[in-house]
């Protein structure tokens, strides 16, 4: 109670010096109606005080005690009592997440049911429920790490690429967490919302625990870093992917614990960490850590603002209002008013009127709809174009979000332009609605994000591969003639030098549109690159 009552002041203090003006009305008034004070200079006060009639009434609610009253809850109002704070409109209020996904063999591990990857793919399709619309990347790794989604607000999309991630697609095994860790940090960098980044592993090497402490501790990182621990202390033995189990040198199957004590070394530098629960305390407790993160940030940043509380004292105004009503018709018809406007049901908003257009505008009214999530009638009565389209795209009517955003040439309009065509699958045109939208806005990190990851959903073809299309082949050709020159002797041995580079981008032209073997291959393109830079 304390804390808040430090926390009240007012936005507007200068209208405080209004509340002068109600003792001033009220002593000016009373003076008026003083009968001793208006007749004491022309009748003698001996005489005065036996022509006054006394009135003796009981104290009652005049005019001038409503006046005094509504200029001061008036002033006090207009004066704009505050004591929280927000965060501007139009900016981020959910918080970013990062999901870094161990994929290292040891995630085939049978001590929780069915495997330990299985599970945690339950875990993230829960927690992307409870964060209900907010921005979500995800990161794999293992000996190497690979980012599969950048930030993204499509929970289909989210969980098309989690049902296809297996240990099977990377390209070498092992772990290092660190590698992961700086993958994500420079995916980060340009973010202007702070972010959490969220390691849902079996375990952390202990020559990684130094590069965490440094990120924690680093003064100018905004970012928080959580650890979610996947396995049991009694582990249990690791599956392969011919339903077989991974045994050793020896022949005794490998089992895999949940390394605890680097959860507990994770404590000890300020580093959150928890364990896969069987309820969804684990999901909530991340989901408070993130959020909490953001506004705890949110709070020290310059940019929040006050909330001003004066609205509230609308409220006492409007019933002291109430007694300057008189007896006769006025009272009739505005009594007659109130009921037309309460008591009448709201009329559909696809018919011509609405009692709500006397209070609100087409795109007012558009809005309350659309954040109570009835996207169906915001679409009706939204005039904006952009809104419009947004009422359709959460309807999942893509077509009529595209002809909404086609009404507007703005930078906004053209990004989601983008966003429909890709979900509609049509990659080649959303690339270009994206690229428009980054001429007329640049820099634009959530636009360039898409145009990267759209255009690496399109299939690339050689030039050879496309006039080959082109000519058409007779059914009755018949096959080529193979001829060896017998005279040629003493050939030359060569010895070929293939470019890792150039082999990547021929398996890319080639690349099939499952998701698995997309991210199979770009993982293979990324860790060669990585090896011959």
């Amino acid at each position: 109670m304390s804390e808040w009552w430090a926390a009240v002041h007012f936005l507007r203090p200068q209208w405080l010096w209004l509340l002068l003006a109600a003792p001033v009305i009220y002593l000016s008034l009373r003076f008026r109606d003083d009968v001793r004070s208006r007749w004491k200079r022309y009748i003698d006060p001996a005489l005065l005080e036996h022509l006054i009639v006394s009135r003796k009434r009981r104290w009652r609610l005049r005019p001038v005690h409503m006046i005094s009253l509504l200029i001061l809850i008036g002033a006090v109002a207009m004066a704009g009592p505050s004591w929280k704070r927000e965060q501007p409109p139009f900016t981020e209020d959910r918080a970013p997440l990062v999901i870094a996904f161990d994929l290292s063999e040891t995630m085939n591990a049978i001590d929780l049911d069915p495997t330990r990857l299985e599970r945690v793919k339950l875990k993230l399709r829960e927690l992307l429920k409870v964060r209900n619309g907010g921005r979500t990347a995800l990161f794999v790794y293992a000996n190497t790490a690979h980012m599969v989604l950048p930030f993204t607000t499509d929970n289909s999309l989210f969980d098309l690429y989690l049902s296809s991630l297996s240990t099977s697609l990377m390209p070498s095994q092992g772990k290092d967490t660190a590698k992961a860790l700086h993958a994500v940090e420079d995916f980060l960098k340009d973010e202007p919302v702070p972010g959490t980044i969220l390691f849902v592993t079996d375990g952390i090497e202990s020559k990684a625990l130094p590069e965490f402490r440094q990120f924690a501790t680093a003064p100018d990182n905004q970012n928080d870093i959580l650890v979610l621990g996947v396995g049991t202390s009694n582990g249990g033995p690791v599956r392969t992917t011919g339903n077989g189990f991974l045994s050793d040198r020896t022949g005794r199957r490998v089992y895999s614990k949940l390394d605890v004590n680097a959860l507990r070394s994770l404590s000890r530098i300020d580093i959150p960490a928890t364990t896969l629960t069987l309820n969804d305390d684990d999901i909530h407790w991340i989901q408070r850590r993130v959020q909490h993160h953001l506004e705890t940030l949110q709070q020290k940043n310059s940019k929040t603002r006050w909330i001003d509380e004066g609205y509230w004292l609308t409220f006492p105004i409007a019933a002291i209002a109430v007694f300057w009503f008189r007896k006769g018709w006025t009272v009739r018809w505005s009594s007659a008013a109130l009921a037309i406007i309460f008591v009448v049901p709201p009329t559909n908003v696809h018919s011509g009127f609405s009692w709500l257009d006397l209070w609100l505008t087409h795109d007012q009214q558009g809005r309350y709809y659309f954040q109570k999530g009835d996207y169906q009638r915001a679409s009706d009565a939204f005039d904006d174009p952009l809104w419009r389209g947004l009422a359709f795209a959460r309807l999942g009517e893509y077509d009529d979000a595209l002809n909404a955003f086609a009404l507007s040439d703005s930078a906004e309009a053209w990004y989601n332009q983008g966003d429909a065509l890709a979900h509609l699958g049509k990659y080649p045109e959303a690339v270009a609605a994206y690229q428009q939208a980054l001429a007329r806005r640049h820099p634009w990190p959530g636009a360039q994000e898409n145009l990267t990851l759209v255009q690496s959903l399109i299939p690339k073809k050689n030039d050879k591969d496309e006039d080959k299309e082109q000519q058409e082949i007779p059914p009755d050709l018949p096959p080529d003639q193979l001829k060896l020159d017998k005279d040629v002797k003493n050939g030359k041995k060569v010895q070929v030098q293939v470019d890792p580079k150039k082999m990547a981008d021929i398996w890319m032209r080639n690349i099939q549109t499952t998701p698995a073997d997309f991210l199979r291959r770009r993982f293979a393109v990324q860790a060669a690159e990585e090896r011959h830079p």
